[in-house]
């Protein structure tokens, strides 16, 4: 079945199965995107299989379903405390790019190297830039529904959250509030999503421990500026922060695998 998919033209297959794969979610009783949401959410679909095939699709899958089913714990008793996500977590389209605009920015990058719409560039580039490019891609994704994650279990099951710059005690759902359970949860999720990035051959296996120590870099620096910045800005909105924590998650990725490389490269010579 996969020889086939990838035979044929990856952007009507992207096409055709996104347009059948949103009309169902858009006549699901339950309700995990608004009619925007799904438009946009189609958009993302067809450029992450037209640029990185059903592996990336996998991930971005991955990702929405773990990261919807993650926003829906203990969704009463979030409501009823008024620290739900709003609209009972439905996804508009601020939430789709607000989660994946540097994912979809790293896999412009990869259809951009393999369809050599580049200024021709060396081999040995190209090897080193494709690898990075497909690392940022999941750190940002691992980054993202660690957060996610991390921030919806802590909401629920907290027993005691605490601010991140003064470790001070707060309220659940306090922006840049922490907890142990929400953050044990947040990487466990982070695993989770590398695991299945280095399973489907976009990271090695190196890259699971990079896209794991990238989203717990990246988190708590979320945390860091929803305690400190978010409430000073207007336009800092939930969506910005959650772009600069997956853009901050796939440079930290990026960064840690090309120092590793560097002392190794040092070490062998």
């Amino acid at each position: 079945m996969l020889s086939l998919i990838d035979s044929a033209n990856p952007w009507l297959v992207a096409i055709g199965l996104n347009t059948i794969l949103l009309g169902l979610v858009g006549i699901a009783p339950k309700k995990l995107l608004t009619p925007a949401g799904i438009f946009h959410a189609w958009l993302l679909g067809v450029l992450i299989w037209g640029t990185l095939g059903w592996q990336g699709y996998v991930v971005v899958m991955f990702y929405f379903l773990a990261g919807s089913g993650v926003t829906r714990i203990g969704m009463a008793q979030k409501e009823a405390e008024g620290i739900a996500e709003k609209r009972s977590g439905a996804r508009g389209p601020e939430n789709v790019w607000g989660s994946a605009l540097t994912a979809a920015l790293c896999a412009v990058g990869v259809g951009m190297l393999n369809s050599e719409l580049l200024i021709p560039i060396p081999q040995s580039l190209f090897l080193s830039l494709l690898p990075l490019l497909l690392l940022g891609y999941v750190a940002s994704f691992s980054t993202k529904l660690a957060d996610t994650t991390a921030s919806e279990v802590g909401k629920a099951y907290g027993k005691r959250t605490f601010l991140i710059t003064t470790l001070q005690p707060v309220p659940r759902g306090t922006e840049g509030a922490v907890s142990l359970e929400g953050t044990l949860a947040g990487v466990v999720a982070s695993i989770a999503i590398a695991c299945l990035g280095w399973a489907v051959g976009l990271i090695d296996l190196l890259g699971i421990v990079w896209c794991v120590l990238a989203a717990f870099i990246a988190t708590n620096l979320e945390s860091v500026i929803g305690a400190t910045l978010q409430s000073e800005y207007n336009w800092m909105t939930n969506e910005v922060v959650n772009i600069f924590n997956t853009l901050i998650g796939a440079i930290a990725a990026m960064i840690i695998a090309l120092l590793w490389a560097i002392i190794n490269a040092s070490f062998a010579g």
